[in-house]
């Protein structure tokens, strides 16, 4: 279909027209669960009348002009062709689901999805799958449309909070140290010295990147994915933490920080794992390098929903796909260390990443590739670094208080892509006090997840007792 001569037509991003490859085709999924029985009445009125359809690209079309040109092409909406309806009744369906019956039931059916299900072209990239008897809903929306900060932010802006029906949720997050005033406290000294460790850490860490994308690659485990891996059958099994625990165990580190611990969580959650598989076959502080999304957004709290409707405002909180990614090297460990040494050699790293503008380095040269080479030798770039490091991570701030939607208490967030050359990805999302990790594999790889979900919380269990001893 050729888009016409008008207003109503918008092009599509770099960002954008690589996410709707065929051959990436990036999907996400967020699911929530409510306390109580789903109302899909309410749910439709409340999914119609909100910000998320006022928003061009969720009420637009995908077309290509003669040129082959991605563009998006307003048009109207027809809500009920965005509504599943999923009655599919489980050996799990009764009236007394505990919740691990229903993480189950919803995590199969995702996984599912993950794989198989591309979204109908011939509509707006979105639809809203329903799962009424596990009182759980999970909307898929292409990546062409934006990244998890802004998709999270549209969501938020249709939930009102739990303690004040007429209050909109807000995302509160730590802001990035202001270097300048850091700076007016030091001599030149310092501030020379702190530049030059930027380039240093920067160069170094490019320069990875770059043979990341030529030929060094990751040693082979029974994790690894590779060329082709996106294609194979998917499980899904989801880790949950408390923030507080996670919080017992950065007061026991010096200046640590939540993000530390996290990462620390997952390397020593992947060393007991792979000790269970794979014992003997790997050697200590072998690495497995994965890729940490990263946003790059100055604004760390909730986006102005008002800006983000301003598609071509410049500001750096616009709507859309804005993240790169760094890359985050773990270390296998043998399951009999110190839990807290993660933490530390964790934070370790992170410090060295935050000295650098490897994310910004990431990200732009992705867009230099889209801009100069087109949106295949973006993929064939991206595609090569997935192909030669083990596991993807990203985490997505939430809420802190409950949230409602259409009055109906919110349970839990969660979010994941759809299959990528990975065997493991990881999405975590925080929301009232607690974390859930959505752990996406490729089954004949990694055939059992719901074990490596437990390596995580045992890693994180583990620690918060190691920390209350430190007390």
């Amino acid at each position: 279909m050729a888009p016409p001569e008008s207003d109503s037509v918008e092009p599509v991003t770099p960002a954008g027209r690589l996410f709707l490859l065929p051959e990436m085709n990036t999907i996400i999924h967020c699911a929530f669960g409510v306390k109580n029985k789903i109302d899909i009445d309410s749910t439709r009125s409340v999914i119609k009348n909100s910000l998320m359809l006022k928003h061009p690209r969720f009420c637009s079309l995908l077309v290509r002009d003669k040129n082959g040109r991605e563009h998006w092409k307003k048009t109207d909406i027809d809500i009920d062709q965005h509504f599943i309806i999923v009655n599919k009744k489980t050996c799990t369906d009764d009236d007394d689901d505990d919740d691990d019956d229903v993480d189950k039931a919803v995590n199969e059916y995702i996984a599912d999805l993950s794989v198989s299900t591309p979204l109908d072209m011939n509509k707006p990239l979105w639809e809203v799958h329903v799962m009424l008897e596990k009182k759980c809903a999970i909307m898929r929306i292409h990546h062409a449309l934006g990244d998890g900060i802004s998709l999270m932010s549209m969501f938020l802006a249709s939930c009102r909070t739990a303690s004040d029906p007429e209050a909109i949720p807000t995302l509160v997050t730590g802001r990035r140290p202001d270097c300048g005033k850091e700076g007016k406290q030091q001599d030149w000294r310092g501030v020379i010295l702190r530049v030059l460790k930027m380039v240093w850490f920067g160069m170094a860490f490019s320069l990875e990147f770059v043979l990341r994308f030529l030929w060094v690659s990751d040693k082979k485990t029974v994790i690894s994915g590779g060329d082709g891996v996106e294609l194979w059958p998917r499980k899904l099994a989801t880790a949950k933490f408390l923030i507080e625990d996670m919080k017992t165990v950065k007061g026991a580190v010096a200046n640590a920080t939540i993000n530390d611990v996290l990462f620390g969580v997952i390397s020593s959650g992947l060393s007991r794992y792979l000790d269970h598989r794979s014992p003997k076959a790997l050697k200590e502080g072998q690495q497995i390098t994965g890729m940490a999304m990263v946003n790059l957004r100055e604004q760390l709290s909730m986006q102005d929903l008002s800006e983000m409707l301003k598609n071509n405002s410049g500001s750096q909180s616009r709507w859309g796909n804005r993240f790169g990614f760094i890359l985050l090297p773990v270390f296998y460990r043998k399951s009999d260390v110190d839990p807290l040494q993660h933490v530390g050699r964790a934070k370790t790293m992170i410090d060295r990443k935050k000295k650098t503008l490897e994310a910004h380095f990431a990200y732009h040269i992705g867009h230099l590739a889209m801009s100069l080479l087109g949106p295949k030798a973006a993929y064939v770039l991206n595609y090569r670094v997935l192909c030669n490091t083990t596991f993807t991570f990203s985490n997505v701030v939430g809420p802190q208080e409950v949230v409602t939607l259409s009055g109906n208490p919110v349970t839990f967030l969660r979010v994941n892509t759809s299959s990528i050359p990975h065997a493991l990805t990881m999405h975590m999302v925080s929301y009232a006090g607690r974390a859930d990790m959505q752990i996406m594999v490729a089954k004949d790889i990694i055939p059992d997840p719901e074990f490596l979900a437990k390596c995580f919380e045992d890693a994180l269990f583990e620690m918060k007792e190691a920390a209350a001893a430190t007390i």
